[in-house]
């Protein structure tokens, strides 16, 4: 999941100049079900061939839960890599024939484009007509309505929340309490290598785990509107209360917290300095789940691990409450394929995608749990409690930016945290490729 996450953010959104063109034809449509989008006798799904856990899902309700569904419109799964998802949405779109369901393409705004025509589904709309308007929860809600400038057009196959993993063992070990604070989680570190101990891991090399911090001091100190206000032009990087944020992460870099060598350390090794016990916290999503439950990998024990939000800045804005928040690969539903056979599929998902995910996939998701998922490990169950316990989120550093400024931001993320870049630098870059769109 992390790959495609990781490659969403950073992919140019390919043929969005021709989208206007493509969209005015979607308006244009007959929006009848005859194209390539849907029958009455088909339910098809355009998966992108990166992503197989939403296809299995699919499949394994075709036979079970969603049987009656599946009578109704047998599943039809096609795939298409991710690199081509961009344009082959548009062009399913300017003729009126996007599929009954279909994965999102590598940035909000396609959906968004798409939508403005009238070729999706309006999901919220939907569930309240089916009854089913508690089925997406309030956590995933509102992290789709921040994505979505307050819509819900997609379902949220995924739900992730992010926030810092810790040692349980390493942090009794020298006496330290969970930070609620910015200041305490500094002394925490503080105290940690003082005692020979690396505070964090961190994936210098691929910047976006080191601009995450950034994104969320942001959040706690401005506020939950902190990065909605750059996008709209209401603010800049380059104001001082923002590069305060890349001053305060580029901190803990100068003090050697992240390691001596940030910007060679990838995700898959900053996982195992963590789960080897060599460094104290890790700031991550959920979705690192999958390693921790995995012993071969987890050297330090799940009973080893905690998890905490981000913490609150001292007289900030924000709140320890609103956790980062995610949805990985979202799935919308075309409006000229929306027939009998898509609204009982619509149904059954709303009701059983969320156990049959969590049981079959090991996959939190953003809807309600409803039945048996089976034996939930641990530390899966602490963080279901998490986002049981969330009602706001807040989306990531470059959730609102173009793929400039996202590509921009990650490629330098590693070096603000190395010292390699300062402050002041990083946030001009980032800010130059936002005044330029």
């Amino acid at each position: 999941m992390l790959t495609h996450m990781r490659t969403r953010r950073s992919t140019a959104v390919l043929g969005l100049a021709a989208a206007g063109a493509l969209l005015l034809t979607a308006c244009s449509g007959s929006g009848d079900n005859n194209g390539s989008g849907g029958s009455s006798d088909q339910f098809k799904y355009l998966s992108l061939a990166e992503n197989t856990a939403i296809k299995d899902t699919l499949t394994s309700l075709s036979t079970g839960a969603c049987a009656d569904a599946e009578a109704t419109a047998p599943l039809k799964v096609e795939t298409t890599p991710q690199a081509g998802i961009d344009q082959r949405l548009q062009l399913d779109a300017g003729q009126s024939s996007l599929p009954a369901l279909f994965s999102t393409g590598n940035s909000p705004q396609v959906i968004k484009d798409i939508q403005s025509a009238g070729q999706v589904v309006d999901i919220n709309a939907e569930l309240a007509a089916l009854g089913q308007e508690d089925a997406i929860i309030p956590a995933a809600r509102s992290t789709l309505e921040n994505l979505y400038d307050g819509g819900v057009y997609v379902l949220p196959t995924e739900f992730n929340v992010e926030g810092i993993w810790y040692n349980k063992k390493l942090f009794a070990d020298n006496g330290i309490e969970v930070p609620g604070t910015w200041s305490e989680m500094v002394a925490a570190a503080d105290t940690l290598s003082a005692a020979g101990v690396q505070p964090f891991s961190a994936a210098g090399k691929d910047g976006w785990p080191v601009t995450r911090l950034v994104g969320n001091y942001l959040y706690r100190s401005i506020g939950p509107d902190a990065l909605t206000a750059v996008a709209s032009g209401e603010a800049k990087l380059t104001d001082p209360e923002y590069v305060e944020a890349a001053a305060a992460v580029a901190d803990l870099g100068t003090k050697g917290y992240f390691g001596p060598s940030v910007t060679s350390i990838d995700y898959t090794t900053a996982a195992n300095e963590f789960l080897s016990g060599n460094a104290a916290m890790y700031y991550m999503g959920s979705w690192i789940l999958g390693n921790f439950n995995d012993p071969e990998q987890n050297k330090i024990g799940a009973e080893n691990i905690g998890f905490m939000p981000f913490p609150a800045i001292e007289g900030g804005n924000g709140s320890a409450d609103q956790l980062a928040a995610n949805v990985g690969v979202p799935i919308a539903m075309g409006r000229s394929a929306y027939d009998d056979g898509a609204k009982a599929w619509l149904e059954c998902i709303a009701q059983n995608y969320g156990s049959e995910a969590l049981k079959t996939q090991g996959v939190i998701t953003g809807f309600k749990v409803d039945g048996d998922a089976g034996e939930i490990p641990a530390l899966t169950q602490v963080v279901q409690d998490q986002i049981a316990q969330t009602t706001s989120t807040v989306l990531w550093f470059e959730a609102l930016f173009p793929a400039k400024a996202t590509t921009t931001s990650q490629t330098n993320g590693g070096l603000l945290a190395s010292g390699g870049i300062s402050p002041e630098e990083f946030m001009s870059l980032v800010q130059t490729d936002l005044d330029e769109e």
